[in-house]
């Protein structure tokens, strides 16, 4: 009797300690979006452009509290964590862990002739599994193409 009791208040506390993880608005990272292959000066600095774009657009969303960029950078200087080390994404999903987190938004993009391709994926902080990936592509000289194909793609992450 008393170990059935027990047992029934061990499932009690652990059905309330999990439940809070997956209610409420998600909490979210993003990062710069990172240049495969040789890009100009311009298309090079896009990255952190299209980065605040996906901010933007995650913020209008009811769903998802984005995380500021400044508290991702005081948590690197506190952590003394390099932009070297920022190359391995397990790294990148420890920070996200450490600021509560539970996902993170990693992206790349390619100027292949004249077209650029964008792929984005959501992350699970806790687990590094993909949640769900997008791309799109764009002209690679319309700057404001870029940005469509970023509102596009981010578009398709936001929905569950």
């Amino acid at each position: 009797m008393l170990a059935g009791i027990i047992l029934a208040v061990g499932v009690i506390l652990n059905g309330c300690v999990a439940a809070p993880k997956d209610v409420g608005p998600v909490s979210l990272a993003v990062w710069d979006l990172e240049a495969l292959g040789p890009v100009t000066p311009a298309q090079g600095a896009m990255g952190e452009v299209m980065a605040a774009r996906i901010v933007d657009r995650f913020s209008q969303s009811t769903g998802y509290e984005v995380v500021e960029r400044q508290h991702l950078l005081n948590v690197l200087e506190e952590q003394h964590i390099g932009s070297s080390q920022l190359a391995d994404e397990q790294t990148r999903l420890r920070l996200g862990r450490i600021i509560g987190c539970r996902q993170m938004v990693f992206g790349t993009f390619q100027v292949i002739g004249n077209l650029m391709r964008l792929d984005l994926r959501t992350v699970d902080v806790s687990t590094g599994r993909v949640l769900k990936t997008a791309s799109a592509t764009a002209s690679a000289n319309d700057l404001n193409g870029w940005l469509e194909s970023v509102d596009q793609a981010t578009g398709e992450l936001i929905q569950r």
